[in-house]
């Protein structure tokens, strides 16, 4: 991508194909700042104001759901759990039409525009990515010992406290790996966008890079352009908080 987003146009179909550019040119990046040709900054917010909320409720609802599986003894836990997993036996294509059926009836009862809101693509994104925050978490949460919390309760703190003052605290790798986890489906996800997203100017970035292939004359440097700069800010998020992600996830991924 990078080879190709740093070609001229007509250099990246040239035969024999070269890894290095026989000249370079910025032009493709620069017309991504240009919104008369492509809209990507405004691709760009989208895509980050969907993902970070998105990725940001998956946290606030996924802690007490987990820490309730992992602590709290009630009947059919198991069961409950076991069917929350099984919603990934069905792919996202199977379940885009009476998904779509669901939202049309409740933006109806409830008289609330859903369809072509960025709201409903955030909702979309916590129910898809909740079930593995939550098998994560409850794992992680099982691995913290009992007596900790059992020793804030007799200090007077309540089930709420407990969660907020040691649970949390305590498991910063966990709340890193499903905060990536849920950021990156969100950030990436393109059959929902399609299908809920109808303006323009709320399109999000999977959808907007399709768009650059509608075009009729497209230009593949800067398509390239744009997915790599697409990718930067998973690959930041990754890079940065490495250490965190992986201990939450081999941590949490264990079962005792």
């Amino acid at each position: 991508m990078l080879s190709v987003s740093l070609k001229p146009p007509g250099d990246e179909t040239t035969y024999p194909p070269s890894l290095i550019p026989r000249r370079i040119t910025f032009k493709n990046y620069a017309d991504l700042f240009n919104p008369r040709l492509f809209p990507f900054m405004r691709y760009f917010q989208n895509s980050m104001v969907v993902a970070l909320a998105a990725a940001s409720l998956a946290i606030i609802v996924a802690v007490p759901g987990a820490y309730a599986f992992a602590r709290l003894k009630f009947a059919g836990r198991e069961l409950v759990q076991r069917g929350i997993l099984s919603a990934y036996m069905f792919s996202g294509v199977l379940l885009v039409v009476p998904y779509y059926r669901a939202v049309i009836r409740l933006q109806e009862a409830l008289s609330v525009q859903l369809v072509d809101t960025k709201l409903v693509l955030v909702l979309t994104y916590l129910a898809f990515t909740l079930p593995v925050s939550l098998y994560m978490l409850g794992n992680y949460f099982r691995t913290i010992p009992a007596e900790i919390e059992e020793s804030a309760m007799i200090d007077g703190c309540t089930r709420t406290g407990v969660i907020w003052r040691v649970i949390i605290p305590l498991s910063g790798p966990a709340l890193v790996a499903v905060f990536i986890y849920a950021f990156m489906i969100a950030w990436n996800e393109y059959l929902f966008a399609l299908v809920f997203l109808i303006s323009p100017e709320k399109l999000t970035l999977p959808r907007g890079l399709a768009e650059l292939f509608n075009t009729q004359h497209y230009i593949w440097g800067r398509m390239m352009a744009a997915s790599l700069l697409t990718a930067v800010p998973v690959v930041s998020l990754f890079l940065a908080l490495e250490r965190f992600m992986t201990a939450g996830l081999t941590v949490g991924g264990v079962k005792e």
